[in-house]
């Protein structure tokens, strides 16, 4: 038993060695011009109590390239916040191959609370652009990539998102929930790639402090 012991904490130990965490403070990031924004307008907000970026509404998706550029596996989180309006969708966009080419999981909180149960069947979303967008998905595998959240937050509040990207599975979660909201297979084989924010045509977003965990390639 001794030895079993000690062989599941020097595995622990390897695991968390093996995990390589950044943590990425918007505000700073945006005023070192770290950051490539892409069809939108960046503002920063500065206070004592709370500092971040408002990005702007504008047609079609806009994506702000985060500093990361060979994400693999690991876990992403962010904080950010929308509107309780049919417009606002905001997420994580990752294993960013250019422009238009990534996969996305991200919310549209004006579905949060809805009080049709087919709308908060659409709370939370994964795509795969250019191929697989959320009206593709809609219409072939309608509810297999977005789901209801269980416990929403505040549509009009901040959130933090985490999502899992575990090689050809990706997993999210909202706040400090033990379940994921979302829990989809990758419609791709780009297995690495930039990191990104994501909204939605015609969305804005507030968005601040995203914590990147990537697995070192040995951890499977």
């Amino acid at each position: 038993m001794k030895k079993l012991n000690i062989i599941c904490m020097m595995l622990i130990s390897l695991l968390t060695y093996s995990q390589k965490e950044q943590k990425l403070n918007l505000f700073k990031l945006i005023k070192t011009n770290q950051l490539r924004i892409i069809n939108r307008e960046a503002k920063v907000i500065d206070s004592l109590s709370n500092s971040y970026i408002k990005l702007s509404e504008n047609k079609s998706e806009g994506i702000v390239w985060l500093p990361i550029k060979d994400f693999k596996n690991g876990t992403i989180k962010i904080e950010m916040r929308g509107k309780n309006v049919q417009k606002s969708f905001i997420g994580i966009a990752f294993h960013g191959q250019d422009d238009n080419t990534y996969d996305a999981v991200y919310c549209r909180p004006f579905n949060f609370i809805a009080k049709d149960s087919i709308r908060r069947v659409h709370a939370i979303q994964y795509i795969s652009h250019p191929i697989d967008t959320w009206k593709k998905l809609r219409e072939e595998k309608n509810s297999l990539y977005e789901k209801e959240i269980v416990n929403p937050p505040n549509p009009d509040g901040w959130f933090a998102m985490t999502i899992v990207v575990d090689n050809k599975s990706v997993k999210a979660y909202i706040n400090d929930a033990k379940k994921p909201a979302l829990e989809v297979d990758k419609l791709n084989n780009y297995r690495n790639g930039k990191i990104g924010l994501f909204m939605g045509d015609d969305s804005g977003g507030d968005f601040k402090n995203v914590i990147v965990k990537q697995y070192k390639d040995e951890v499977k």
